[in-house]
């Protein structure tokens, strides 16, 4: 078994791989894991080190501690911002965490606490939700005179839908992981020990898939949600073609037809 750390310029995000699988996990647990500009800034180098890393299949991210997955951004550092500082920590937050969306490798939030404001919107941007049962979300933002800022007024309707996500950004409500499962917000609620090896479970069966697909399938969503279903049924054609034309297509058909297992290059 391997394992490799990144070196310790990292201070808020750990940052680890095994047998194919990052493990992120934002390590602030005095302040609940909030997210600060320094830690948001870390996220995006360890993702980047993970998008770049071809050993690495998929991403489990989680927060640090008992309490917490991530309970907001740091209200401390938000209280000082001006407008123009606003926009910019925006900015910088939403950059990090699209590169969380468009991996190109599947990313899944293990949510083991609170998932609120900054928590909540991070969890959307990755690729799956998994959340013990007694995590729990929300977007408290209004209640401090501010809107989620780092894509939650963009991701939640598309995760939930609008009304439901106008209810819950104006009304500040928090809500259980059972909740947020019937609505759509987490694909699956487990017992909080279960709650990591689950995830590694579901990269597994994931990941036992051609990694071009993988990466292609999820491209062909995230980019077909931005667009009409017909120029989206377009882009699903290009990548079709794209996997159509790889040495795992090959791979893929002649296994099934042998009745033998695939053996996938990622190319």
């Amino acid at each position: 078994m391997s394992s490799t750390v990144v070196p310790p310029a990292q201070e808020n995000v750990l940052y680890e791989k095994r047998d194919g699988v990052a493990y992120v996990t934002v390590n602030r647990p005095k302040v609940l894991n909030a997210l600060n500009q320094k830690t948001i800034a870390e996220l995006a180098m360890v993702f980047e080190e993970a998008r770049n890393d071809s050993s690495v299949l998929g991403v489990i991210l989680t927060g640090s501690g008992p309490k917490a997955f991530v309970a907001g951004a740091d209200i401390s550092e938000i209280a000082k911002l001006s407008g123009v500082e606003g926009e910019k920590f925006s900015r910088s937050a939403q950059a990090a965490f699209d590169l969380i969306e468009n991996l190109g490798k599947p990313v899944i939030a293990a949510v083991n606490g609170y998932a609120l404001g900054g928590g909540c919107e991070i969890s959307m941007a990755c690729t799956l939700r998994l959340a013990a049962e007694g995590a729990k979300f929300g977007q408290p933002e209004v209640k401090l005179g501010i809107i989620p800022c780092f894509g939650g007024t963009q991701r939640l309707p598309r995760l939930v839908g609008k009304g439901l996500a106008l209810q819950l950004i104006l009304s500040a409500q928090m809500i259980s992981a059972q909740e947020a499962y019937r609505i759509g917000l987490v694909n699956e609620v487990v017992p909080a020990e279960q709650l990591i090896p689950r995830a590694e479970a579901v990269l597994k069966e994931i990941n036992g898939n051609a990694p071009l697909s993988i990466k292609f399938a999820i491209e062909a969503v995230n980019k077909g949600l931005e667009t009409s279903q017909a120029d989206g049924l377009v882009l699903e054609s290009s990548y079709f073609a794209i996997c159509s034309a790889t040495g795992d297509k090959g791979e893929g058909t002649s296994a099934f037809l042998e009745k033998r297992a695939p053996k996938f290059q990622g190319r």
